[in-house]
């Protein structure tokens, strides 16, 4: 039998964008449950290294509404683990860019099962042990490389890197400034290694310098092969952030703007 496994969590953070909202300018519901069945995927297939699915969603509480505009971080962790199935707990949470508030948004349940094609017979999924915090280093996401994010060679396309490099490199700036933050330049993109469709990516961005108005963000692509669980540094990057009032003028870093409430 395998040896027991920590259960770390896995972490997705996104922006919400109007095109997710309803006519409120609320993240709709079923946008929020297709990211938290993705970061369920993630943790599963992690603990177990084998292809999962996803056979039913046991309990979803919608607790408040996450707004366009705004980050959410959804985090999952393996909470039950059977012989071939695993219970999925993930949580969903808003974060106001400038104010850094956060709120619970959703919690949800979800029931996975392993497909463990070319398994021994018997073959089961190892225990859980105690759980462990990864640790702290820069804000990390991890996702999934989809087909249409991929060339006809089934690699994932540079521009779609470089999407979840910026992408990174914002939250984190946007979380160390707490202010609006926008891509300046980029210094340097090396690209060392493919990345392959169905493979797990993460994006680790740490603030490396800061300015009066522009911080210079650090960036790192991983993959991890799904079933072997290799990770392999596929780009690395710097870019850089400027901080921006609401007319797009630089202001200083970590500077809130006030704004008016309407009479």
């Amino acid at each position: 039998m395998p040896g027991a496994i920590p259960a770390s969590p896995s972490r997705l953070v996104d922006l919400v964008f109007p095109g997710d909202t309803n006519h409120h300018g609320t993240l709709f519901g079923g946008a929020g449950l297709a990211l938290m069945d993705r970061i369920a995927f993630i943790a599963a297939t992690r603990h177990g290294r084998v292809p999962f699915v996803t056979a039913s969603v046991d309990r979803v509480d919608f607790q408040a509404p996450a707004r366009v505009g705004e980050l959410v971080e959804l985090v999952a962790r393996v909470s039950r683990v059977g012989r071939t199935s695993m219970t999925v707990e993930v949580e969903m949470v808003a974060e106001g860019l400038v104010s850094g508030e956060r709120r619970l948004c959703t919690r949800g349940s979800f029931s996975m099962v392993a497909i463990p094609e070319g398994k021994a017979p018997g073959w089961c999924l190892p225990p859980l042990a105690d759980m462990r915090e990864p640790p702290g280093h820069g804000t990390c996401t991890s996702d999934i490389v989809f087909a249409d994010q991929a060339n006809s060679s089934g690699r994932m396309f540079g521009g779609e890197a470089l999407a979840a490099m910026t992408k990174a490199a914002f939250v984190a700036a946007t979380r160390h400034g707490r202010c609006i933050t926008v891509l300046a330049a980029s210094e340097r993109v090396d690209f060392r290694a493919p990345v392959a469709v169905g493979s797990i990516v993460d994006t680790v961005a740490t603030v490396a310098r800061v300015g009066r108005s522009s911080m210079t963000v650090a960036v790192e692509l991983w993959s991890e092969d799904l079933t072997s669980g290799i990770r392999t540094c596929t780009a690395n990057g710097r870019f850089v952030m400027v901080a921006v009032d609401r007319q797009d003028r630089p202001v200083p870093v970590g500077r809130q703007e006030t704004v008016d409430k309407p009479s």
